[in-house]
């Protein structure tokens, strides 16, 4: 929920806990961020300030341009700030509080409001979703790769029926998951998909606790080397776990649809939708 107009109680609440004690704002749950993240929240604070009641869609979006916060998305070694699509949210939830005044054009709010919508929220969800099914995928390739090379005892690491019975379980959840991915595609096509999302994140979720763990049993010290891979993908994949609801959330918002449709209708509509 975006937070509220200048001169409300709740906003100088919120401003100051969307800063640690030195000063720089929170991204997450962490108070700590990189020099050029820090330089992007501070400037985006005078960018809305600027924002008055002449402001055009189209000179604002140039005056964002200018300033560089398309850049966030850019990785740091690409000379960009390094953030993500939640990186994106935060900072344009904590530049816009202020900006949410009666003297902003409809426009300018509606673009800095669609960002903390629920239904942004869930496709955000929906796109994590699809993240973590691809990276549950190349995870999984990884692992059954490096099992088939690295000998113990005389034999390939894949052929011990331990590691194999590990690595089919991986596989399971790695199909779990793009099923999942794939069932919310199709709901978002008929444009009824609250349910769908909810119950891909939720699996998805699942599906990372479970394959990021086999991952790193069978590959040992070497998936957690700064060389190797196999980090690349699993650091990403628990990020992505918690972000735009975690499993408590989504089985709050799953199990609040069931019980809002009755025991008498949660068979047929479940059918209906998977048929």
């Amino acid at each position: 929920m975006l937070l509220p107009p200048a001169g409300q109680p709740e906003l100088l609440a919120a401003r100051r806990h969307a800063r640690d004690r030195e000063g720089h704002y929170r991204t997450r749950t962490r108070a700590t961020m990189s020099e050029s993240r820090r330089m992007l929240a501070e400037m985006a604070d005078p960018l809305f300030a600027e924002l008055g009641p002449d402001a055009t869609e189209e000179s604002d979006g140039a005056r964002i341009d200018e300033l560089g916060l398309p850049l966030l998305l850019v990785p740091e070694r690409e000379g960009g700030f390094g953030g993500d699509w939640l990186d994106a949210l935060t900072v344009f939830r904590l530049a816009g509080y202020h900006a949410l005044g009666p003297d902003l054009p409809a426009q300018i709010v509606g673009r800095v409001a669609e960002a903390g919508s629920p239904r942004q929220f869930a496709l955000m969800a929906f796109a994590r979703t699809v993240q973590i099914a691809g990276a549950l995928d190349a995870a999984l390739a990884l692992s059954v790769g490096y099992v088939n090379e690295r000998r113990q005892f005389g034999r390939p690491l894949g052929k011990f029926q331990a590691v194999q019975q590990a690595l089919a379980g991986f596989a399971g959840e790695a199909a779990a998951a793009n099923c999942a991915a794939v069932g919310a595609a199709q709901a978002l096509d008929r444009d009824d998909a609250a349910f769908e999302i909810a119950a891909a994140k939720l699996r998805a979720n699942r599906a990372v606790e479970i394959g990021t763990t086999v991952a790193h049993q069978v590959h040992g010290a070497i998936g957690f080397t700064q060389e190797y891979g196999l980090h690349s993908l699993t650091r990403r994949l628990w990020q992505w776990r918690s972000e735009f609801g975690n499993d408590a959330y989504w089985s709050r918002e799953l199990g609040s649809k069931v019980v809002a449709a009755g025991a008498e209708a949660f068979w047929p509509d479940l059918t209906a939708r998977t048929g």
